[in-house]
């Protein structure tokens, strides 16, 4: 048999409130700004929300096939010994990585920054392409050489014999 409890009506709220007195300040809660990344047929793009910021308050860096991207957003606001105020919004430093497919050219990575938002265009890399491989072939009669032809994609191969 299971027990169903109602809670109490104003427990959410007495507990936000009771919480609200021990939490830290506004000003050492960590920020991570949202991220989007979509593929398209020749590359992806990374659009990050930065409101408040400037260009020159971010960077990105490409090291060993991880891009990242860090910056600052700083408090507007000081803080006052006397008087109530709320704080919502959150301030800090960030940094965000992100593994990128191996071959990506890091001199083609482009960035643009406007209206708050970071859009990072990374072009995906050159896919390799199968080559052919003459196979000599010896047997009984002296016919031309075998050649094959396959892709190595993933776990699986195909080939053929002519």
């Amino acid at each position: 048999m299971s027990l169903l409890v109602r809670p109490e009506p104003f427990s959410t709220e007495f507990n936000r409130l009771f919480n609200s007195l021990w939490e830290s300040s506004a000003g050492s809660q960590r920020w991570v700004p949202e991220m989007d990344l979509v593929e398209s047929d020749d590359h992806y793009l990374l659009k990050a929300d930065l409101p408040g910021m400037k260009q020159e308050d971010v960077s990105i860096e490409f090291n060993d096939g991880t891009l990242t991207i860090s910056g600052e957003r700083k408090a507007e606001y000081e803080r006052k010994d006397k008087g109530f105020f709320r704080l919502e919004r959150s301030f800090g430093r960030f940094s965000r990585s992100l593994t990128l497919p191996e071959g990506v050219d890091p001199d083609k990575i482009a960035a643009a920054f406007h209206d708050g938002v970071l859009d990072v265009r990374i072009p995906k890399p050159e896919q390799r392409k199968p080559r052919r491989i003459e196979v000599a072939w010896r047997g009984n009669d002296d016919s031309k050489p075998a050649t094959i032809d396959g892709t190595s994609t993933g776990a699986e191969a195909t080939s053929t014999e002519s």
